[in-house]
């Protein structure tokens, strides 16, 4: 992989941060001191706002749909695997000939090796979605994200195959993932387009719901958890068919790395040379 695309540069929260700098320092010249606080306030709440948007790209270099012009939408599915979900999502995509990325914790991962294993065989690939799935990890210490981001590496290494791109829980991001991501090699990759199932807590009209959002060039955000009970995981299971069938018919969906121009993962001692 080409070490420039990891040159650190200066990210848009240090230009504005740098700017409001600026202005502030010319207010209390020209201005009141009151008058020149105004943009260094303005910089910190927008700083404060800025980890829930991640798609301004403010923190760090965040892909959060296709490529410009793109007409496809990728599947991908956040948080498994589990048992008494993976394999009906893998049946279910199978049947309709979809490719989708699974962004895994660390901890399901190393529970259900067997299930890391059905994805990979079915053609999917996988991203790194954290070890523990901690909704404030991006706000932790740098130790803490390094680590946690690390010990999911090493668990799907063992698999066979090295992550190259890493959704944060929930999309939350900080200054700090910056220079962890570069270090470890791994591109920011959140959404475009999610319908807030809770994590298949609320699978109601999922199709509709997913269908009258999406639009080209979205990355959709679905989960792999398993519904809460066997009615919501018959209610679930009908709702991905019809959505898949619909999707398969209209012939939208790409495999992410096709969508985004950038391979997701890369295997290992088995298929060195292939990226997905």
């Amino acid at each position: 992989m080409n070490s420039n695309r990891w040159r650190r540069g200066l990210s848009v929260a240090e230009k504005t941060g740098l700017i409001a700098l600026l202005l502030a320092l010319l207010l209390g010249v020209f201005a009141t001191p009151y008058t020149a606080a105004v943009p260094l306030v303005l910089f910190i709440v927008v700083c404060l706002i800025a980890p829930f948007l991640p798609q301004w790209s403010f923190f760090l270099p965040t892909i959060c749909r296709g490529k410009k012009g793109a007409s496809g939408i990728a599947l991908t599915f956040d948080d498994g695997p589990f048992p008494a979900s993976t394999p009906v999502l893998l049946e279910l995509l199978a049947q309709y000939n979809l490719p989708a990325t699974f962004f895994v914790t660390g901890k399901n991962a190393a529970a259900h090796p067997e299930l890391i294993d059905a994805i990979l065989t079915h053609g999917h690939t996988i991203g790194n979605h954290s070890y523990r799935h901690d909704n404030l990890l991006s706000l932790r210490s740098y130790r803490t994200i390094e680590q946690d981001i690390q010990e999911t590496q090493d668990i799907l290494g063992r698999a066979g195959i090295r992550p190259l791109v890493f959704r944060p829980p929930i999309g939350i991001t900080s200054p700090r993932l910056q220079p962890i991501l570069a270090h470890l090699e791994l591109q920011t990759i959140t959404f475009s387009c999610r319908i807030f199932d809770r994590g298949n807590r609320d699978v109601h009209d999922l199709a509709s719901k997913v269908l009258k959002h999406l639009r080209p060039g979205d990355i959709l955000l679905l989960h792999d958890n398993p519904p809460l009970n066997d009615d919501a995981k018959i209610d679930w299971s009908y709702e991905l068919h019809r959505l898949f069938a619909s999707l398969h018919q209209a012939d939208r969906v790409v495999p992410l790395a096709t969508l985004i121009d950038y391979p997701v993962m890369a295997f290992l001692n088995k298929q060195p040379e292939r990226q997905l």
